[in-house]
C-alpha cells in the first residue's frame, strides 16, 4: 500500500450498504461485494465514466447534481447485482402472471408505471403533504421552518418503519461496516477486522446527513421561490411545482456543504451535521466481523491503485484454495491489478 496522509485520503471514498453487502467508490472505479449463502463473497466491478469526460461537471454544485444521479444510478445496478447474487427470486406472483397472461412487453409496461407512481408518491409524502400543512400559517419564515420540519418527520416516521424490516436491519449493520471501514482508511491504519471494529459508524459524509441537510437546505430555498415568485404563495401546487425544478440546486448546494464537513472539523460543521448524525443512528447499526470483511473487499478492490489485486484475493480466498467468481450478468466482472473495466 503506498504511503499517503491522512488528508489526501479525506473524502476519497463513498459507498452504500445493499442486501447482504457493500458497494464501495473510489475516484477512479466502484466496487460492490456481496456474501453470498455458503459465505463466499463476489465482486462487481466497474470504472467511473462521468466526470472523467467533461470537467464543467466538476465545477461546485455542478457536481453535486452528477453525483447524485450517478448514486441513483449506481444503487439500481448494486441491487440489481446484489439480488443475482443472493439469487433473490425478483418476480412477485403477480408479476408472472401478467407476463403469463398478457406476454413481457406489457409486464414492462405495468413495471413502468409502477415506478413512475412511486415518484409520484414520494413527490406526495415528501414535497406537497408538508406544503399543504403548513399553509394556514400566516408567517412566511415560519411557515417554511414548519414545512421543513414536517418534511424530517415524515422521513424520520419511514425510515423507522422500514427499520423493523429483518432484511433492513441487516442492512443497515452493513451501513454500520461501511462507515466504520471508511473512518479507519481515512485515519491511514491498515485495514484489519480488528481496526476496523473499534471505529465511530456515524460519517458525516453519509447519505442519510445528505437528506437532511437537503431538507433544511430546502427551508431557505422555500423562502427564496416566496421572495421572487409570490404567486406561489397562493398555490400550494406552484410552489410544489416550482420547488421540484430547483431541486437540482438544492441538491448542489446539500453535496458541496456535506463535502465541506467531511474534510473539517469545527463548531459550525458540528452543529449542521449533528442532525444527520443523531439519525444515523435509526440508518447504522454494529456490524458483524464477517461484514466488515465484505467492507474491506469492496474498498480495496476500489482503490486499485493503492491496494493491489493480489491483496484483494488473499482476503477472498483464506483457505488458499481458488475462487471463481460466477457469471451473475453481464455487469459482472472480476477486477484486474490495473482496474480495468471488464465488458
Amino acid at each position: 500500500m503506498k504511503d499517503k496522509s491522512n488528508a489526501s485520503r479525506l473524502g476519497k471514498v463513498g459507498g452504500q450498504a445493499v442486501l447482504e453487502g457493500i458497494m464501495m467508490r473510489g475516484p477512479q472505479s466502484y466496487t460492490t461485494a456481496v456474501r453470498k449463502a455458503d459465505g463466499s463473497v463476489v465482486r462487481d466491478t466497474h470504472l467511473n465514466e462521468i466526470k472523467k469526460k467533461n470537467a464543467f461537471l466538476r465545477f461546485p454544485v455542478i457536481r453535486g447534481v452528477v453525483n447524485f444521479a450517478e448514486s441513483m444510478i449506481l444503487s439500481f445496478s448494486t441491487l440489481n447485482f446484489a439480488a443475482e447474487a443472493l439469487e433473490i427470486e425478483e418476480e412477485t406472483k403477480f408479476e408472472k402472471w401478467l407476463a403469463r397472461v398478457f406476454g413481457k412487453s406489457l409486464t414492462t409496461v405495468v413495471m413502468g408505471i409502477g415506478m413512475v407512481l412511486g415518484v409520484l408518491l414520494a413527490a406526495v409524502l415528501f414535497m406537497f403533504l408538508p406544503a399543504f400543512l403548513s399553509g394556514f400559517i400566516g408567517n412566511e419564515v415560519v411557515r417554511k421552518i414548519v414545512e421543513g420540519v414536517l418534511r424530517i418527520a415524515i422521513f424520520l416516521a419511514y425510515i423507522s418503519l422500514v427499520s423493523l424490516m429483518e432484511d433492513i436491519k441487516r442492512t443497515f449493520m452493513y451501513h454500520g461496516a461501511e462507515h466504520k471501514s471508511i473512518f479507519c482508511y481515512e485515519k491511514g491504519l491498515e485495514l484489519t477486522v480488528e481496526n476496523i471494529r473499534t471505529q465511530k459508524r456515524f460519517h458525516p459524509r453519509c447519505g442519510t446527513s445528505f437528506m437532511i441537510l437537503m431538507m433544511i437546505v430546502g427551508i431557505l430555498i422555500g423562502l427564496v421561490i416566496g421572495a421572487v415568485f409570490p404567486a406561489t404563495k397562493e398555490s400550494t401546487l406552484l410552489y410544489v411545482a416550482v420547488k421540484i425544478l430547483l431541486l437540482p440546486l438544492t441538491v448542489g448546494l446539500g453535496y458541496e456543504i456535506i463535502r465541506y464537513a467531511g474534510r473539517h472539523d469545527n463548531k459550525f460543521i458540528r452543529a449542521v451535521t449533528a442532525p444527520g448524525l443523531w439519525i444515523q443512528r435509526i440508518t447504522t447499526k454494529e456490524p458483524t466481523d464477517d461484514m466488515i470483511e465484505v467492507a474491506i473487499i469492496a474498498l480495496k478492490s476500489a482503490l486499485p491503485e493503492e491496494f493491489p489485486e493480489e491483496e484483494v484475493q488473499a482476503l477472498l480466498q483464506p483457505d488458499g484454495k481458488e475462487q471463481s467468481e460466477p457469471e451473475l450478468g453481464s455487469d459482472s466482472v472480476e477486477q484486474s491489478a490495473e482496474g480495468e473495466e471488464a465488458k
